[in-house]
């Protein structure tokens, strides 16, 4: 049955959102991508003029060929990927406490891990940095149990624990979601059956939370892969992921034609994961 009415404004309003902010901006910078870079305002030449059509697919090319845009893309693969992984790590059990925890308890443990939210991004990060840095409190902390100063940022460590305390909220909430819509009389039943708390819980458990970790895990590595404060706040010049870099060049360099290229294959990193996940949702269903 075809929608009608307010069906079709229904439809219609995700659509065109989705035209306006992603589709427009996104074919506004393919356009930066394949345009020549040039002293002027904007930093690049147009397309078309009296003499034809001037693209080039030179933005791309220098980002496979120059090592230091494709280590900044691995860089940014490989940091993602270990956060979500540790996000996997300490956010299961925290999800699995609060799921099995008293009803009364739940809502006040969910409360305290969104707390976080409640106060801004960057002023976060700002306090890590009153922690980690050399004079900070973890080292003065250190210093008085009479230890040697640590590097705890300027490095891929700082990185790491500013996005791991980031977006760990993002695995655990799906998580939590997940593990308490589980059955218990499945882990009764497999129980009865002799199986061991542990064997239950990889048989059982996690299994039926796997829609949970997926979503958890695209939660984490997507803003991951891009982000721009945590490196910059919290790693040091060998810390290059795309999100700094792309900054780099549209404000520092001026060249905004790699920048957009670079935004374009960061577009794409952070979009394939997503459609896999929907594709494997929708075989699944």
């Amino acid at each position: 049955m075809k929608p009608r009415g307010a069906g079709w404004i229904a439809i219609a309003v995700p659509y065109a959102w989705l035209a306006v902010f992603f589709l427009a901006p996104f074919g506004i910078l393919l356009k930066i991508s394949v345009s020549e870079p040039a002293n002027a305002r904007p930093p690049y030449l147009p397309l078309f003029d009296a003499t034809g059509f001037h693209g080039t697919l030179a933005n791309f090319a220098l980002l496979v060929s120059d090592p230091i845009y494709l280590s900044a893309v691995l860089d940014s693969l490989r940091i993602a990927a270990s956060c979500t992984a540790i996000c996997l790590l300490v956010g299961y059990p925290m999800a699995y406490a609060i799921a099995r925890a008293k009803r009364a308890w739940r809502g006040p443990l969910l409360l305290l891990v969104m707390l976080p939210f409640w106060t801004s991004f960057v002023v976060r990060t700002y306090a890590w940095m009153g922690l980690l840095r050399p004079t900070g409190l973890v080292n003065a902390a250190l210093a008085w149990f009479g230890f040697a100063p640590v590097e705890l940022m300027a490095n891929d460590f700082g990185v790491h624990l500013g996005i791991v305390y980031g977006y760990l909220p993002f695995m655990v909430l799906p998580l939590y979601a997940a593990i308490e819509r589980i059955d218990r009389t499945l882990l009764e039943a497999a129980s009865d059956l002799g199986a061991s708390p542990l064997r239950a819980f990889v048989t059982v458990t996690l299994p039926l939370t796997l829609p949970g970790i997926l979503a958890g895990s695209l939660l984490v590595f997507v803003p991951a892969v891009g982000e721009f404060v945590v490196p910059d706040l919290l790693g040091g010049p060998d810390t290059l992921m795309i999100g700094k870099l792309v900054w780099n060049e549209f404000f520092q360099a001026r060249d905004w034609p790699t920048a957009s290229a670079l935004a374009i294959v960061l577009v794409v990193i952070v979009v394939a994961p997503v459609v896999l996940f929907q594709h494997r949702r929708a075989r699944a269903a």
